[in-house]
Parts: C-alpha cells; structure tokens; sequence
C-alpha cells in the first residue's frame, strides 16, 4: 500500500504530541482530532477502493464472513476455494483488530481530555499511531486479495 499523505501528517503530529504538556493538548486537542479523522477518512477510502478491486468470490466470502459465518446468507459461498474463504477470514480478522484499535486510541483520548492528563492523552497518540499501522496492514492484505 502506498504512503497516504493525510496518515504521514498524523503520524508526525501523534509523535510530536507524545511529548506535549497537558496545556498543550487542551490547546491542540481540535486540531489533532481532524488531523486524525482526515487520516481515518483516507484509511477508509483506500480500504473501500481495495475491496472494490477483489473479485466476486471474495467478495462473497467477505460478506459471509462479516454476516457472522453466514447466518443472513447460509450457502452464499458455496463453491468458492477454500483458500479464498480462508483469506477472506483473515482479511476480516485483519479489519476487527484495526477497528478496535481504532476505538480504543478514541475512547483513551477522550478519558485524557475529561481527566486533563497528559499522560493518557499521550497514551492515545501512541495507540493512534499503532492503529494506522494495524490499518495499513488490513489495507494491504485486501489489496493482496485483488490479485
């Protein structure tokens, strides 16, 4: 996956504002946030242009997948390989793990900027900046589904 501008720009401030005081977070704490959900939204335009690209069996197999092992749509992967059902899995497991890393950096911001610590807001940088790396990777794997 190719380096996206908006995720450079979060990276650097997220490292940068590792070292900010209290203070500063409260001063900065806008801008970090549409910085951070610009990068987000660049994430999520890259990943839905990735899953465009697959084909109709992946597809179907990801569908399966995201309707809980095919509960809403029992038989839709019937005669797919296996080893299209199987990346379709980890591509899923792939996306879960970035989005609840991505959760868990939001809600770790917002517990600093409710209790004014900094420390905790620093801990949210650290989380978002393993949250775009976890993306980049559920990113990369769906774009290796493509091929």
């Amino acid at each position: 996956m190719r380096k996206l501008p908006a995720v450079e720009d979060a990276r650097a401030v997220m490292t940068e504002a590792m070292d900010w005081s209290v203070w500063r977070w409260l001063l900065e704490k806008r801008r970090v946030r549409e910085i951070a959900d610009r990068a987000t939204a660049a994430l999520d335009r890259a990943d839905k242009k990735a899953k465009i690209a697959w084909s109709d069996q992946l597809k179907r197999a990801y569908g399966e997948v995201t309707n809980h092992g095919g509960r809403d749509g029992e038989g839709a992967s019937d005669g797919i390989p296996p080893e299209i059902k199987l990346a379709a899995r980890r591509i899923k497991q792939a996306d879960d793990l970035a989005e609840r890393s991505r959760l868990d950096a939001e809600d770790t911001f917002d517990v600093a900027e409710q209790r004014m610590n900094a420390s905790l807001a620093r801990e949210g940088a650290r989380k978002a900046l393993r949250t775009y790396d976890l993306r980049e990777k559920a990113i990369a794997r769906s774009e290796a589904g493509s091929n």
